[in-house]
């Protein structure tokens, strides 16, 4: 790992502030296997619906008529996903966001995974990217297991149960080595030779 920092260089983790749980996992939903730009614009049709910022609430989604978000260009699924996210955070199940910031990440993986459309992997992101949990090992993460394929010069990617017990000698810093394995992939193919 220590290679590998010193040819990729000082750690630049760019988050983005998580001011609502329930807004990010809306937009987490509704990105899911979309172009980024693709996805933009079915979210701002969905806000537009809904409404922006603070405005974007559980209530009011579940408020809005379904064949509205439909037209913001929504797909079955992930209609559903989203009723159901709306649904489970007027319940509890995905908790407010003063929770969530003294919440462990297994609790918060526990919850959040309750609703429809939201696996590990999400959540996972959620905490890196929107948390900044320096803890957090993507097992199951394509880039992150290419990364350390290419950085350990392995003949194959690892397993996602064999990268997590080799990862362990991160802790507790796994959001770290997870950045670089990341940054690996981006290296050209002789830097590991």
């Amino acid at each position: 790992m220590g290679a590998l920092m010193k040819k990729v260089g000082p750690l630049r983790l760019e988050l983005t502030p998580l001011h609502s749980p329930f807004e990010a996992l809306a937009r987490a939903i509704v990105y899911q296997q979309l172009h980024a730009r693709a996805a933009s614009t079915i979210f701002g049709r969905v806000c537009e619906r809904v409404g922006h910022g603070k405005a974007f609430t559980p209530a009011k989604v579940l408020a809005t008529p379904e064949t509205a978000l439909r037209e913001a260009g929504l797909s079955a699924n992930k209609l559903a996903a989203l009723l159901d996210l709306a649904r489970k955070t007027e319940d509890g199940t995905v908790p407010p966001l003063a929770r969530v910031r003294r919440m462990p990440d297994a609790d918060l993986v526990d919850h959040f995974t309750q609703v429809r459309g939201i696996g590990p992997w999400t959540v996972e992101m959620l905490l890196i990217f929107r948390l900044g949990r320096p803890d957090v090992l993507p097992v199951d993460d394509y880039g992150v297991r290419k990364g350390f394929m290419l950085a350990y010069q392995q003949d194959e990617m690892p397993r996602p149960k064999a990268l997590l017990e080799f990862g362990e000698r991160w802790r507790p810093w796994r959001t770290v080595a997870s950045w670089y394995l990341w940054r690996a992939t981006e290296l050209p193919p002789e830097s590991f030779k």
